[in-house]
């Protein structure tokens, strides 16, 4: 019988989510502060500037949500983890943000109602990715984007971010992750294709090998403030992507946040 992922130690994180350094919390937050911009910086690309509809699938407790909240976005953060999503919300600066406890395999919206859809660190914590896509393609608007970040289903990757963070960052809990949800960067662009999405751009992330943070964590298990991630031509191991929703965008009127 086949290993169930362990999505349940996400709700016993509470304010860990956001000051734990013994914790692969920490990684997420440094994967955040690195992916984020490049988010923001693709939508401003694509919508010109304007405030735009975002939900945020597998949102955890907001580091994406809350950051394009502060950049005037309207954003609707939506997980499976209910402590998860108060600790966002008391995280919210702008008390914008609209925090919904939902299955992202079916999602309470109708359909065209977002202009992007995020889906980051979260494709390989669900066992039907494809339901995923579907529903994010179905609540995206004609011309919408779809962002993902997820790893590679390979030895290399196995290696690297199950056994890897297993035996070297404190406080791992059992089964995080499991390779065998893991999408190969081929399997995830078929799976947008199938639905509508082209996918316009995938680009490799790894970490910094920056001598101090990433020998700390090597040696003692603390991932360090400065532990930082970087884009790379390698998809080997993690890779992040965004697709478009077929159609052209239309010019409207800015959405207020």
């Amino acid at each position: 019988m086949a290993q169930s992922i362990n999505n349940d130690f996400y709700d016993a994180l509470g304010e860990r989510w956001y000051e734990a350094y013994d914790d692969p919390v920490a990684l997420l937050r440094a994967e955040a502060r690195h992916l984020t911009p490049w988010v923001l910086d693709r939508i401003s690309a694509s919508f010109g500037g304007e405030s735009v509809r975002v939900l945020d699938l597998g949102c955890g407790a907001g580091f994406l949500s809350n950051a394009l909240a502060k950049h005037g976005h309207a954003v609707t953060g939506l997980d499976a983890s209910e402590p998860s999503l108060a600790v966002a919300a008391r995280r919210d600066a702008t008390k914008r943000v609209r925090y919904l406890l939902g299955d992202a395999c079916s999602l309470p919206f109708g359909d065209a109602g977002f202009d992007v859809v995020t889906a980051m660190d979260f494709l390989e914590h669900v066992e039907t990715p494809e339901t995923v896509v579907l529903e994010a393609s179905r609540v995206l608007a004609p011309g919408g984007l779809f962002f993902f970040h997820t790893f590679n289903r390979n030895f290399v990757a196995e290696m690297v971010v199950v056994k890897g963070v297993e035996w070297f960052v404190r406080n791992t809990p059992p089964k995080m992750h499991l390779l065998r949800l893991f999408l190969k960067p081929s399997e995830l662009t078929a799976l947008c294709r199938s639905h509508a999405l082209s996918v316009c751009e995938i680009r490799g992330v790894r970490p910094e090998l920056r001598l101090r943070p990433f020998w700390r964590l090597v040696a003692t298990g603390i991932v360090d403030q400065d532990f930082a991630f970087r884009f790379t031509s390698s998809t080997l191991v993690a890779y992040a992507g965004v697709a478009r929703k077929a159609a052209a965008h239309q010019p409207r009127a800015a959405v207020s946040a």
